[in-house]
C-alpha cells in the first residue's frame, strides 16, 4: 500500500523547471545560441544548460509578457536600440528580481539602455599596451578584477574588441578592467596622447532594484570560438550568476 501511495505522490507531485534564461533575438543580433559556427553562441548555451538553465529566444519585442516566467535575460551583440517601452520593460524585469547580461558588439545602439542602467561606453574599442594577442592591440587579455563571484577560478580572459565601460553611480562598478596603458583612440589621429590613455572598465556589475546585471564591453568572450580556457570558466561562472 506504501508502495502504490508513493507512487502516486510522485506522479501527482509539481515538477520543478528548470531557472529559464532568454537570448534576446529581437534587436539585429547576428550570433545566434542554436547555430554552431565559428561566432554563435551554441557553445554558451551548452554551458548555461549544462548549470541547469533552460535556455529561450525570444524575438518580439521585450515587455512583461514577453518576459514573463524567465529567470534571466541575456542581450548578445544588438545592432539596433531597444525602444523606450522596452527600456522600462527590463527595468522593471530587474528591479523584481530578474538577472541580465548585456555583451556589446558596437556599443552606440544599446547607450539608452545602458544610460538606464547609470552605465556609459566609451566612443571607441579600447587598445591595449599588456597582454596583446597575437599583436593585435584590440585583442588582450583582462586580469585585473575587482572580488565577484564572475571570477571564481578566473586567473585572466580574453577580449577581441572590447568597448571601455564606466559606471555613472555607486549602483554599478567596475569589476575587470585593462592596465593603466591603454588607450581609445577619440580623435582619430592613430596617436596615442596622454589625455586618451587611461584603464579602462570591460566588465561592470550593478543593481536594480531586487534583481541584478552584468555588463560585457565585447560579446567575443562567449561566442564559440573563444570559448576555451578561462573564458569557459567565466561562462560557467556567468550562468552560476544568472540562477
Amino acid at each position: 500500500m506504501s508502495i502504490i501511495v508513493l507512487a502516486f505522490l510522485m506522479m501527482t507531485a509539481p515538477v520543478l523547471a528548470a531557472d529559464k534564461v532568454l537570448f534576446d533575438n529581437g534587436h539585429g543580433e547576428r550570433f545566434q545560441v542554436k547555430e554552431q559556427g565559428p561566432l554563435q553562441l551554441s557553445g554558451l548555451a551548452e554551458v548555461l544548460q549544462q548549470a541547469g538553465l533552460e535556455v529561450g529566444t525570444v524575438d518580439q519585442p521585450l515587455s512583461d509578457a514577453t518576459l514573463a516566467g524567465a529567470r534571466a535575460l541575456i542581450i548578445s551583440g544588438a545592432f539596433t536600440p531597444l525602444h523606450p517601452n522596452e527600456i522600462e520593460a527590463v527595468a522593471r524585469f530587474i528591479e523584481n528580481g530578474g538577472r541580465v547580461a548585456i555583451m556589446l558588439h558596437i556599443a552606440p545602439p544599446m547607450a539608452s539602455f545602458l544610460d538606464r542602467l547609470q552605465v556609459s561606453h566609451t566612443n571607441g574599442v579600447v587598445q591595449e599596451r599588456e597582454n596583446v594577442i597575437d599583436g593585435e592591440l584590440i585583442n588582450f587579455r583582462v586580469n585585473r578584477f575587482q572580488e565577484h563571484p564572475l571570477f571564481k577560478g578566473v586567473s585572466d580572459f580574453s577580449v577581441h574588441g572590447a568597448w571601455g565601460l564606466i559606471n555613472q553611480t555607486d549602483n554599478a562598478r567596475v569589476i575587470a578592467a585593462t592596465g593603466f596603458q591603454a588607450w581609445i583612440d577619440v580623435d582619430q589621429d592613430q596617436k596615442q596622447s596622454k589625455e586618451e590613455t587611461a584603464s579602462f572598465g570591460v566588465v561592470v556589475a550593478g543593481t536594480l532594484g531586487k534583481g541584478s546585471f552584468l555588463v560585457f564591453g565585447d560579446d567575443a568572450i562567449f561566442q564559440n570560438k573563444f570559448l576555451e580556457g578561462n573564458n569557459k570558466i567565466l561562462a560557467a561562472n556567468l550562468a552560476a550568476c544568472l540562477k
